[in-house]
């Protein structure tokens, strides 16, 4: 059976005030074409269709579109919510829409249920794992601490035990959306951070073929068998040296896995520059660059006039741009922001009481500071799914 693995559309999001609907519309007809003429049998779209939970009018009659398309050509589709989704709204209609091939799996309750297709060597149950919560899903799964890999551990029993009953042979596919240990991030993802650890482990998903991952937009081979498809377009300039890409993925009788890339579109280059403002303007080496969506940081140590009128001048489609000015690490003026970079919310804070008090939190007010984080964002969470 062969699929073809995509994720993390992000329909309605636009690339620095620029937006992107063009380019998801193309490529909504580049996959359209990639299933009819590479002979795809099943799409599975691995969550964040939307960018939103109330996505704007266009982006939904762009999913519209890309539905009615991919039922006409009569190639079964599975697809999950993300955590970008909301998942009532996706789901609504989904025992209709399934009428036409359209499978959608958008609740944690159902997890253990397959959407079974059969191709010359047998069946394939396609097990879809919406996003899960831990602090909303964690009594459905009967788990005592809200953490991902406590939820989708519960949830892949179930996907196993199911698959226990059905008849010997039979292969299978887990859809899921989540951080999976040794995924390289980006930032462009929301972060899923709970009790202070995002990642689950990849052996969470041990017994099934196939594990089709979204949520991280770089495509990435976990193991052969868990793997990141990555969006189809890049949504910040972390992702400049992303190549964009589908799996197609080839299951054979006895369940192997052989994998290709499928390249998107790209609507556009992404560059990020770095160095003086003067340099960038002079360098004839960046000429390659003029045409491209750009970044700019500059390192001039005096802030110069009119930056960004200057550099539009050669770089039309600059869309950010960066001060980052050249100095000694002890320099007492070297920013806040640099300080920061790459640090949790946890660590952010247990640095500022450290500031204050003198002492770092010992274990208990660490403790303390983490269920707190925690509890912010199981608001957002309730907040996003009641919007």
């Amino acid at each position: 059976m062969r699929l073809l693995h995509t994720s993390d559309w992000h329909l309605g999001r636009a690339f620095h005030r620029v937006s992107m609907l063009a380019a998801q519309a193309e490529f909504i007809g580049h996959l359209v074409a990639t299933v009819r003429e590479r002979g795809v049998d099943v799409v599975v779209v691995s969550g964040d269709v939307y960018d939103r939970a109330v996505p704007p009018l266009a982006a939904v009659e762009l999913y519209d579109d890309a539905l009615h398309r991919l039922a006409d050509l009569g190639v079964p589709t599975v697809m999950i919510s993300g955590n970008h989704d909301s998942a009532r709204r996706l789901g609504v209609g989904a025992g209709l829409i399934g009428r036409a091939g359209i499978h959608l799996r958008t609740e944690p309750a159902a997890c253990g249920t397959p959407v079974v297709l059969t191709d010359a060597h047998g069946d394939v149950a396609f097990y879809g794992l919406p996003y899960l919560e831990p602090a909303l899903v964690k009594g459905e799964f009967g788990v005592e601490k809200a953490g991902h890999e406590a939820v989708l551990a519960a949830a892949m029993e179930r996907v196993r035990a199911d698959l226990a009953t059905r008849p010997p042979g039979t292969r299978s596919v887990v859809l899921a959306h989540a951080f999976v240990t040794g995924g390289e991030a980006s930032d462009s993802e929301r972060d899923i951070t709970v009790g202070g650890v995002a990642a689950v482990p990849a052996g969470v998903f041990d017994g099934v073929d196939y594990t089709a991952l979204g949520h991280l937009h770089g495509c990435q081979t976990i193991t052969e068998r868990v793997r990141y498809s990555g969006s189809p377009l890049p949504y910040s300039f972390s992702e400049a040296d992303h190549r964009k890409t589908m799996w197609l993925v080839d299951l054979d009788a006895e369940g192997a896995v052989t994998a290709e890339r499928v390249d998107c579109p790209v609507p556009r280059a992404l560059a990020r520059l770095r160095g003086t403002l003067d340099d960038l303007l002079a360098d004839p080496d960046l000429a390659r660059h003029e045409d491209a969506w750009v970044e700019a940081t500059l390192t001039d140590a005096v802030r110069p006039a009119d930056p960004m009128a200057r550099l539009t001048e050669r770089f039309p489609h600059t869309l950010s741009l960066v001060f980052d000015p050249e100095r000694a690490p002890d320099d007492p003026d070297v920013s806040y922001a640099r300080r920061l970079a790459g640090r949790s919310d946890q660590e952010i804070a247990e640095d500022f009481v450290a500031h204050v008090r003198g002492a770092g939190p010992d274990e208990r007010e660490q403790g303390v500071l983490r269920d707190a984080f925690d509890a912010v964002r199981a608001d957002e969470a309730v907040r996003e799914v009641a919007r």
